[in-house]
C-alpha cells in the first residue's frame, strides 16, 4: 500500500493512504538512511512511503520513496545531528515579523540559502502588518525591495486585518506548502485565518522576552478546502545546510553567484582575494552586508561540518 506521512510525533506516524484517503497509525520497520549526516528522524511529514497493514489496522512502513527536496534544521541538543522538518515541498513560506517577535535578516538569509540548496521555491511573508506604525512599514518596504531585487517573491499580510489573504490563498492553491518562522510569528494563527475550521492552537507572545512560546510541538499536514495542503511546523531557531562544501555556499546566494564571473580568480571565495567583484559590490551597495555576513558564517560552518 502507498501513502503519505501527514503527522510525525517521533516514534509514531500518521499515514494517509493515497487511494482511499483513510488515515492509519504507523511505525517504522527497518532502517532508513538516505543522507550521510546522522538524522534524529528517518521520516518526515511529506514523505511518500509504502506500508503494510497488520492486526488492529496498525501500519508498518517498509519503504520510503526518493524525496524531491527537504528542509533541515540543526538538532536542538546534538550539534552534529540534523532533523528533517518537511519533505516534497512545492512552496516554503517564511513568516517574517518586524516585532512580536523580531526576526533577524540573518535567519531569513539562512532559510533562503537552504531553499536554494535543496531546490525549494521560497515566499517571504511579512506578517503582523497591522501592528506596525508608518515608520516601521517603511522598514518593511526597504527589506522587501532588497529581496525582490535579488529575485525573491514577497507579500505583506495580516491574519487579523485579512490583508492580502485572498492573494495568499491563490498562491497556495493546489500546492504542498510549509510555513516557517520563529515561535510566535503567527504560523498557526495564519492557518486558522485561511481556514477557520482547522482551529489550530495558538499562544500569546511572552511579554517578558517578547518571544513566542512553542505552540506546535510536532509537524503535521493540514488540507485546505481550496485545494492543496500545508505543513505546520514547530518554531525553528536555526536552519541547517548539511553535506555542503565550502566552495558550494556561494551557489546559494544568487547575487553573489552572479558576481563571481567578474572576479579575477575563477575559484574566488570572496573573502580577501584581490580584485574580488563581490567585495567591490559591498562597497557600492550592490550586495548587502547582512547577506554577505550570513554567507561568511555558512562558509565557516561548512568547514566545521567537514571536520567531523
Amino acid at each position: 500500500m502507498k501513502g503519505k506521512i501527514i503527522k510525525s510525533t517521533g516514534s509514531w506516524y500518521q499515514v494517509l493512504e493515497m487511494e482511499t484517503g483513510k488515515i492509519f497509525e504507523a511505525r517504522i520497520r527497518g532502517k532508513f538512511k538516505l543522507i550521510k549526516t546522522r538524522l534524529t528522524n528517518p521520516l518526515a511529514v511529506g514523505d511518500f512511503v509504502e506500508f503494510q497493514l497488520e492486526k488492529d489496522d496498525i501500519a508498518w512502513i517498509t519503504k520510503i520513496e526518493p524525496r524531491k527536496n527537504y528542509l533541515i534544521r540543526k538538532s536542538v541538543n546534538l550539534s552534529k545531528e540534523a532533523h528533517i522538518i518537511a519533505s516534497n515541498i512545492d512552496l516554503a513560506c517564511f513568516i517574517f515579523t518586524l516585532k512580536f517577535p523580531e526576526t533577524s535578516l540573518g535567519f531569513l538569509d539562512r532559510f533562503l540559502a537552504c531553499c536554494e540548496a535543496y531546490n525549494i521555491t521560497p515566499l517571504i511573508l511579512f506578517n503582523k502588518m497591522d501592528v506596525l506604525d508608518d515608520e516601521e512599514k517603511e522598514v518593511i518596504k526597504d527589506i522587501e525591495f532588497l529581496y525582490r531585487e535579488i529575485g525573491y517573491e514577497t507579500l505583506e499580510i495580516s491574519s487579523y486585518s485579512k490583508l492580502n489573504l485572498e492573494s495568499l490563498e491563490t498562491i497556495l492553491k493546489d500546492k504542498t506548502s510549509v510555513f516557517f518562522g520563529h515561535s510566535g510569528c503567527g504560523k498557526s494563527t495564519l492557518v486558522n485565518a485561511l481556514q477557520p475550521d482547522l482551529n489550530l492552537k495558538t499562544s500569546e507572545i511572552s511579554e517578558t522576552h517578547l518571544k513566542g512560546k512553542h505552540t506546535t510541538t510536532f509537524a503535521q499536514m493540514y488540507f485546505w478546502n481550496f485545494g492543496g495542503n500545508v505543513i505546520d511546523t514547530p518554531g525553528v531557531r536555526e536552519f541547517a545546510m548539511i553535506d555542503i562544501e565550502k566552495e558550494e555556499v556561494q551557489h546559494y546566494f544568487p547575487e553573489i553567484f552572479k558576481k563571481r564571473e567578474e572576479c579575477k580568480f575563477h575559484n574566488c571565495l570572496h573573502i580577501n582575494e584581490p580584485k574580488c567583484a563581490v567585495i567591490a559590490s559591498l562597497e557600492t551597495g550592490d550586495i548587502q552586508y547582512s547577506r554577505y555576513s550570513t554567507y561568511i558564517k555558512l562558509m565557516d560552518e561548512s568547514d566545521e561540518n567537514f571536520q567531523k
